[in-house]
């Protein structure tokens, strides 16, 4: 009987148990079902605010103009003057004095330095003792000759008259050929007297160049003499003093990049500012485009030559320059901005199966730019076919236009179905930017 008991006591205790456990399971269950529902409302949720925000993108405009397109090509460079003369010395010596300064205007001729002659003027002296000893054999020459032109011609007189017994050919011979010897003696010495009066006259012209004159009217811009220095004049003359010939005139040579030179040419008008005076626009005008490159770094340019007015000597040689070169002046042209030729519509998120539901849903992807080929920023009439976009009843619609001259900011269109002042389409932004 107690076990009967016991035995009806433990299955009510196993009964209990598996009620509690059933009853577990079930709120488990219900659980992750509750947690899965709310993990896709959560989804459908975000993937509709998603899209409801890529409904709202908003777009920024600028307006189609009619108006001026000037085109400038932007190039760097110093100032020089027109014409800028180095003067040295061809002597070597000592310099005995300096006549001019820094900025000293000086004339054709002017004394600029003097070296020590002494040894020059000791040098001329001597050949002038060669000069007059040469010609004294030229003296000496001419009279051996009148002497043995008076034998020879007594000898023939004598044979004369005597019939040609006392005197014989061989005498009559060897007077001669004296005679001769004589005629050479003088044109030797006639000889010795050029190159002695060459060697006057070079001793001569090296004493005439200690003294160091100015070759042109200028301006003395550098001078690297003072008295007591020695100037050794041996392969290549020492530069003494830089003179400029005329500083109201001066020359601004830019190095125009040769993606701009084809559009570069004699006569155009320019205008530059330096660094001296940065609120200050100096006019220039295109004097010469040289064919000859340099490369430096790789970047191969073209020296450009420009005239440049300086009547008020504000400009100094030697000075920095920026050059805007005026290249092309369009009157009257349909101009948009730049950002509108650059500016490409968002592409549509495109569903993909591996992406597809609740990660794509919690992760969404970020819209990419399409590819569009930009405007010709180098000024190019180049005629490139090209596509702006407008908003027509909301919606972005494409027109294709062909692009000319651009400078930079504004860019000319020669065909396209567009108009002042249509909209155009330059960027997007967020309704809560």
């Amino acid at each position: 009987m107690v076990d009967k008991e016991r035995e009806q006591d433990s299955h009510t205790d196993v009964n209990a148990v598996i009620d509690v456990s059933s009853g577990r399971s079930k709120y488990l269950r219900r659980g992750l079902i509750l947690g899965a529902c709310m993990l896709v409302i959560a989804a459908i949720l975000l993937q509709w605010a998603g899209s409801n925000s890529a409904d709202q993108l908003q777009y920024k405009t600028q307006p189609v103009q009619r108006g001026a397109l000037t085109v400038f090509v932007t190039a760097t460079g110093t100032l020089q003057p027109t014409n800028q003369v180095d003067v040295g010395s061809e002597l070597s010596g000592i310099i005995k004095f300096v006549e001019v300064d820094y900025n000293d205007r000086v004339n054709v001729g002017h004394v600029l330095a003097k070296l020590d002659t002494s040894k020059l003027e000791a040098q001329v002296l001597q050949s002038k003792a060669a000069l007059a000893s040469a010609r004294a054999k030229v003296l000496q020459a001419q009279a051996t000759i009148k002497e043995t032109r008076n034998q020879l011609e007594r000898l023939k007189e004598v044979r004369k008259l005597s019939n040609n017994k006392a005197v014989s050919q061989h005498d009559l011979d060897a007077a001669q050929a004296e005679l001769e010897r004589a005629k050479a003696e003088e044109a030797g010495a006639e000889a010795a007297v050029l190159q002695a009066q060459a060697t006057l006259e070079l001793n001569q012209a090296d004493l005439a160049k200690a003294v160091i004159r100015s070759p042109i009217n200028g301006v003395v811009l550098t001078r690297a003499a003072e008295p007591g220095q020695t100037v050794a004049a041996s392969l290549q003359a020492p530069v003494l003093f830089t003179l400029a010939e005329d500083l109201t005139k001066m020359e601004l040579h830019v190095d125009v990049d040769e993606a701009d030179v084809g559009q570069v040419e004699q006569g155009q008008e320019a205008a530059f500012t330096v660094d001296a005076f940065p609120d200050r626009s100096f006019p220039a005008t295109i004097k010469q485009v040289r064919y000859g490159s340099k490369t430096v770094d790789g970047v191969v340019t073209y020296e450009t030559v420009l005239e440049v007015d300086n009547s008020d000597l504000a400009l100094r040689p030697g000075m920095t320059a920026t050059a805007d070169i005026k290249v092309e002046n369009v009157a009257d042209a349909i101009l948009v901005p730049n950002a509108a030729l650059r500016f490409a519509p968002p592409e549509k998120e495109k569903e993909d199966d591996s992406g597809s539901g609740i990660m794509q849903a919690l992760f969404p992807r970020r819209r990419r730019p399409s590819a569009q080929p930009t405007g010709d920023s180098n000024g190019n009439r180049n005629k490139t076919q090209q596509r702006v976009w407008i908003l027509r009843d909301g919606q972005l619609t494409a027109i294709p236009v062909k692009t000319g001259f651009t400078n930079g900011i504004m860019t000319e269109i020669l065909a396209g179905d567009i108009q002042p002042p249509v909209a155009l389409v330059v960027d997007t932004e967020s309704p809560n930017s």
